[in-house]
Order: structure tokens, then sequence, then C-alpha cells
């Protein structure tokens, strides 16, 4: 299909890499209880459009470049790591009455869910590695190919993060009447999100 070896196993496993837990995830779910639908939307609209933008450049070798400077790979790969850092110990050391670490307004959500999936160098690596796997040399097509699996991604990656958002949001409502323990799971995404920003920069 399309130059596509095994389309279905395709399909299976980017939902298998989109449920992997991680800094996307994290804040999806962190946005949608703090923002509603809306909010929760607007990254994961963020999180896609960084998607493609990593995906083509995968495509158009960046990756193999990264490959062969190390140096700029670890250059990404440590700004990737403060500023899911940063993050994270904005939500750990956040009082009450403070701004919120991630706004309110949709056009920062979006920010918020673009910069965190974009600043991970080695999902680059990923997709090029992950691409070839699928592709069917006798029949690939070269740029439709890679149009038709960077569509599905992004088909898949719509209908997962909304399913991740109406779950969240059912729950938000619920969290809401116990403020002290919306608080600690906020602590608790900050520690997460300043742990995945360590095993970024540490990751060789």
């Amino acid at each position: 299909m399309f130059g596509i070896s095994d389309y279905g196993a395709f399909v299976f496993a980017v939902l298998l890499f989109l449920m992997i837990p991680g800094p996307g995830n994290l804040a999806l779910i962190t946005s949608t209880g703090k923002g509603g639908i809306k909010a929760g939307l607007a990254v994961c609209a963020g999180c896609m459009a960084a998607d493609q933008v990593l995906m083509w450049l995968a495509v158009a070798g960046v990756a193999a470049v990264l490959t062969a400077y190390p140096a700029a790979f670890h250059a990404v790969q440590w700004i990737g790591a403060i500023y899911l850092g940063w993050i994270g110990y904005k939500l750990i050391t956040a009082k009450p009455g403070d701004q919120p670490v991630i706004q309110i307004a949709p056009r920062h959500y979006f920010k918020q869910g673009f910069l965190i999936t974009l600043m991970n160098p080695k999902a680059i690596v990923f997709y090029m590695a992950f691409f070839p796997l699928f592709v069917d040399p006798a029949t690939h097509r070269g740029i439709p190919t890679f149009a038709v699996m960077a569509a599905t991604v992004a088909v898949i990656s719509l209908a997962y993060c909304t399913v991740v958002v109406l779950i969240t949001k059912t729950l938000a409502e619920r969290l809401r009447a116990n403020p002290a323990l919306v608080k600690w799971m906020e602590k608790t995404a900050g520690v997460f999100l300043i742990g995945f920003g360590l095993k970024l920069a540490l990751t060789k």
C-alpha cells in the first residue's frame, strides 16, 4: 500500500510509540488538567506539528548529520534536557497564586507541546531508523510514500490525543474537589519532567 510493506504493522507500531510514557504525554495530561479540552488539543497540535518537522528532517537526512557530528547532537540534546528540567522545576516550586507554569492561552499550550517534542534529537534518529522498516523497496514511491506515512502518524496521533484529553478532562473535573491532590500531582509531574530531562542529558 503506497510502498509501505505492512501498513497494519506500521499503524500498530506508531500507536505503541505514542503510548510510551514520556514528556509529550505528560504535557498533554497536565495541560488538559489545567486548561480543559481546548488546552489539551492545543498541546496535541503542537506535538503533532513538531512530529511532522522531525519526520521530514529525518527523511531529509538530518539524522545522518547528527550521527556524523556528535557535538551537534549533544548540543541539541542538552537544550532539550534543560528545557524539560526548567518546566519541571517551575511545577515543583510553584506556590498558590503564582502564574501557571503552562500558560492558559492556547497559543502558549501549542508552543509548550511543540518545544517539548521538538527538543528531542533522538526522535529524529528514531524516525530515520523507523521508517525504512516499513518501506517496500519494490513498490517505494519516494516522497509520496513518506507523505502517506507522515499523514498516518498525524491521524493516529490526533485520535490518540483526543482520547487522552477526554479521559483526563473527566478525571480533572473530579480532582478539582481536592486541591491538595491536584497540587501533589503537579509536583509529581515536575519530578517526572526533571527525570526525563536528566535521562535525555545522560543518554549517549
